[in-house]
């Protein structure tokens, strides 16, 4: 029988927090072996996914970085049997054995191999146990890199230069940055006008600490440069600002619907906003979705869900279930960043020259159906705006770096319209068209995912990444 956490005494609090710790170690020890043995014996088709680090993602808690960071530790681990002994035993944690793994894989140029392995051996020695610190882990090996880097100082070392930008789980962006020192004086060269203290009009003193003021420069920085002409091409447009928001809820902040022209000026939107303002919500569809529509079954489901409300108690606050797990159409997104307040969408929109894209009830975009082969910007545009990035579950791949896919190809007779289309990432878009995984718009007008028997028997459909999660029904 488990005693209960409180009935433990001191002693056995202590010692039974120290080996769940011991356990959690090995535990993080096997897990690493096994995505080794995945990454060498099952295929991607059965994976869905290039790695293991994709499907890891899918199917587990883990974060993108914290999967890629164990894959490339069962990928490393193999070709150092020391370190991998450290870490299977429990006596060193997976961040000083992925340091040092980092370390063997790429020592200075000018170590000799038999000083290599001494090295290595001294930093196993540094990292075992519970006294094992990461500071004196990192100075040493930054030492050994100025001792046998080669000739060119460490300062001026370009191969060095890194810099990670991660999203973190409130929303925001957390940076970090190593840079040789021609590019940190670029970088200062550039932050220093935009950073001195403003006073306010009247003579206040800028409140705003030296952090906070780099923090805006650098804002400022991104500004100029997203409003250059000669910027790099990247998914067949040059990199600008997507703000996907539903009209309505741009309008509603400001507790008014006749400013719509100032937002989007063209006619589906200003067809979209009188039909958000009818009364009857069947009676005007003016755009073509290039599906099969259904009017009559449109009014009498309408009125059976009234008739269903009405038997099972009060209506539910559908607004408010959406603003809480978010289907596309209460929040803002950013296609990187994902969801933004309405209030801060707002503030980007009257900022910036807006592409509208019309939702609808469920997170769609209204069609603009294309005769054409290819994907048009404006459709692409629309993609994003409803798939996010790569649709296939748990990817996510950001939209950036998606192509168009044809459901019912093209050379079939599939036409190029959002009901035939669906944002895939290089890897699903090659899955989709090399295994047995189908991919079909279902009757929420959002893509779904069928697995292959392999991988799932039943063969059950799995929404888009972006509809995975609560949804209203």
């Amino acid at each position: 029988m488990t005693t209960e956490i409180w009935q433990l005494s001191e002693d056995q609090l202590l010692a039974d927090a120290a080996a769940v710790s011991h356990q959690i170690q090995l535990l993080e020890a096997r897990r690493i072996a096994l995505v080794a043995e995945i990454d060498t014996r099952v295929t991607r088709e059965k994976l869905g996914f290039p790695g293991p680090a994709g499907w890891l993602t899918s199917t587990t808690l883990l974060s993108p970085s914290k999967a890629n960071k164990i894959l490339a530790l069962a990928r490393g681990l193999k070709n150092f049997p020391d370190i991998a002994d450290a870490v299977n035993t429990g006596v060193m944690s997976i961040d000083h054995a992925a340091l040092i793994l980092a370390f063997a894989e790429t020592p200075p140029e000018d170590l000799p191999p038999e000083g290599r392995d001494m090295a290595r051996a001294a930093l196993i020695t540094a990292a075992t146990g519970p006294e094992a610190r990461t500071g004196p882990l990192r100075a040493a090996i930054t030492r050994l890199h100025d001792l046998y880097g080669g000739t060119t100082p460490p300062a001026e070392d370009t191969d060095r230069n890194e810099l990670f930008a991660s999203k973190t789980l409130n929303g925001r962006m957390i940076m970090k940055g190593d840079f040789d020192a021609v590019t940190g004086e670029k970088l200062l060269t550039a932050l220093s006008p935009l950073t001195g203290p403003r006073p306010a009009p009247d003579g206040t003193p800028d409140e705003r600490s030296p952090a906070r003021r780099r923090a805006d420069a650098f804002g400022h920085i991104l500004d100029r440069y997203l409003a250059a002409n000669n910027l790099p091409i990247e998914g067949g447009e040059k990199p600008h600002v997507n703000l996907h928001i539903n009209l309505r809820d741009l309008t509603d902040l400001t507790g008014s619907g006749n400013s719509t022209d100032d937002i989007a000026d063209d006619e589906t939107s200003r067809t979209a906003a009188q039909s958000d303002n009818s009364t009857e919500r069947d009676a005007v569809d003016p755009v073509d979705t290039g599906g099969p529509r259904h009017p009559d079954t449109a009014e009498s489901n309408a009125a059976n869900e009234s008739d269903t409300d009405s038997a099972a108690g009060p209506p539910t606050d559908r607004g408010t279930y959406r603003d809480l797990f978010g289907d596309g159409t209460s929040v803002g997104w950013l296609p990187w960043m994902g969801p933004l307040s309405r209030t801060t969408s707002r503030q980007l929109a009257c900022d910036c020259i807006l592409t509208a894209i019309v939702m609808d009830e469920t997170g769609n975009p209204i069609n603009l159906a294309r005769t054409m082969r290819t994907v048009t910007s404006r459709q692409k545009r629309a993609l994003i705006a409803r798939d996010h990035g790569c649709a296939f579950p748990g990817c996510g791949t950001p939209a950036a770096w998606t192509e168009g896919h044809h459901i019912r190809h093209w050379a079939d007779g599939g036409p190029t319209n959002l009901n035939n289309l669906v944002l895939l990432c290089g890897f699903h878009h090659r899955l989709i068209h090399h295994s047995d995984w189908e991919v079909f718009i279902a009757d929420d007008n959002h893509p779904w995912f069928t697995p292959p028997a392999t991988v799932d028997p039943n063969r059950q459909p799995r929404p888009s990444h972006a509809r995975a999660g609560p949804h209203i029904a």
